[in-house]
């Protein structure tokens, strides 16, 4: 194992000629950035963070944060619009547009770096105004807290994670962000520890010290906020691929797991898949995405509760006008007819309830060997895209998240298989049909 962390270190620490050209380019964004602050009495100072600050930043991947420090007493309107203007006047020269998170902020290229110039208020631990706030905390606190090797341990973790698909807080990732791999570096010290113990970690452990109990499978506690749970971000389906890949890289350390794996597509469960396509007024990425995932969560359920069986299920948008909901069934055509089990027959009260109910409605109604009572109801779809169809033109409210049902009343196409989608977003639709590439290092 050692030997392979050893190569792969030469490759994620910058070149002393990239970490100059970093720097110039930083430097040259700071001096921009600081001539525009300095017409607002709003503003007290700015600063460098995020992984350029920190130290834990990947030579072929980075950007560099410009925070910019507000009054606590500025209101959100000011806050949000002072930013703004600072953002584009300072790094006009560079093509600068909006990026969102919980606030807007400027986001610009400088010779392939991209320049973010990011809003937060001068609070103290705890009081948090937005969500930047902390930030400033995380960089003073990993600045001081990873030595030079541990920052070079991070740069090979976030490698790792990259190259297995589960890298990125964003909310359309779900993932393990730069921060929490700092955190872990620091908690266990170094890559190959980190392999090592989350190979054989248990469910509901803790990471990090906190007197608060959370509710996850796994619980990684933010150093500057013991409240805080860093892994409430991460999908357990994210979490569960760093559990494998860990143990699968402990079992046979190799430099393949530090390149991207193409996942095995199964092309014979394409007729499986259900496609729910529609339009969207744009919005910041983190709203879309928030109500693309509760929509298909919740039309999930409702295909559920009529007989289908959703064995996964998937959101997409191009964050531009469209969005995909993909749902990988059993089968798309079921049969008419089904079995509804009672209660048994020794229940005097319930057994007499459910006959009554049941007796005129049901196709046949018996006694089965369970002691059971037993109905044959007979359905009212059997085709998923009717079902579909249907139900979304009727029953909007129940189904999709109020921020979307203006949406789809504009209009939605359903489909099913690969007929009628473009190369890019087959890419996606096929993640739902195949066997993980993650997986495939235990071959």
């Amino acid at each position: 194992m050692k030997k392979v962390i050893s190569s792969v270190m030469k490759s994620v620490i910058p070149t002393k000629a990239t970490e100059k050209s970093k720097k110039q380019i930083a430097e040259l964004a700071l001096q921009l950035v600081k001539k525009e602050t300095e017409k607002f009495s709003e503003i007290i100072d700015l600063e460098f963070g995020g992984s350029f600050a920190k130290g834990t930043w990947l030579s072929k991947d980075a950007d560099v944060d410009i925070f910019v420090r507000f009054k606590k007493s500025t209101s959100e309107e000011k806050f949000e619009k002072i930013s703004k203007k600072i953002g584009f006047d300072s790094l006009k020269k560079y093509s600068p547009y909006v990026r969102y998170s919980e606030h807007p902020y400027v986001e610009a290229k400088i010779k392939d770096t991209k320049i973010n110039v990011v809003p937060f208020y001068d609070v103290k631990i705890g009081e948090w105004k937005s969500a930047a706030d902390r930030s400033t905390f995380h960089t003073k606190f990993m600045s001081k807290s990873l030595t030079p090797k541990m920052q070079n341990e991070v740069r090979i973790l976030k490698a790792f994670l990259k190259s297995n698909g589960i890298y990125g807080a964003e909310i359309a990732k779900q993932g393990f962000s730069g921060y929490v791999s700092e955190v872990l570096v620091l908690h266990f010290g170094s890559f190959e520890n980190i392999i090592k113990s989350i190979s054989k970690i248990e469910e509901n452990q803790v990471i990090g010290k906190t007197t608060k109990k959370f509710d996850t499978s796994l619980t990684i506690i933010d150093p500057v906020d013991s409240n805080r749970n860093l892994a409430a971000a991460i999908s357990n389906e994210n979490i569960g691929k760093f559990i494998l890949v860990c143990r699968a890289f402990k079992e046979n350390p190799n430099l393949r797991f530090f390149k991207e794996k193409s996942p095995k597509i199964s092309k014979k469960y394409w007729e499986n898949l259900l496609s729910i396509k529609f339009s969207f007024k744009v919005r910041s990425p983190d709203i879309i995405w928030g109500q693309i995932k509760r929509a298909t969560s919740s039309l999930s359920t409702q295909l559920e509760i009529a007989g289908f069986t959703v064995l996964r299920s998937r959101a997409y948008t191009d964050q531009q006008k469209d969005a995909y909901l993909f749902f990988f069934l059993g089968t798309t055509k079921i049969p008419d007819v089904y079995a509804k089990t009672g209660p048994e027959v020794f229940r005097e009260g319930s057994s007499k309830s459910f006959i009554s109910k049941n007796l005129s409605t049901a196709e046949l109604i018996w006694v089965g060997n369970n002691k059971k009572i037993i109905s044959l109801e007979k359905r009212k779809h059997v085709d998923a895209v009717k079902f579909m169809t249907e139900f979304l033109r009727n029953n909007l409210q129940t189904g999709i998240p109020k921020g979307l049902q203006t949406d789809f009343k504009r209009g939605f196409k359903i489909s099913v298989g690969e007929k009628g989608l473009s190369k890019s977003i087959k890419e996606v639709a096929s993640e739902l049909i195949s066997t993980d590439g993650t997986l495939l290092h235990f071959n």
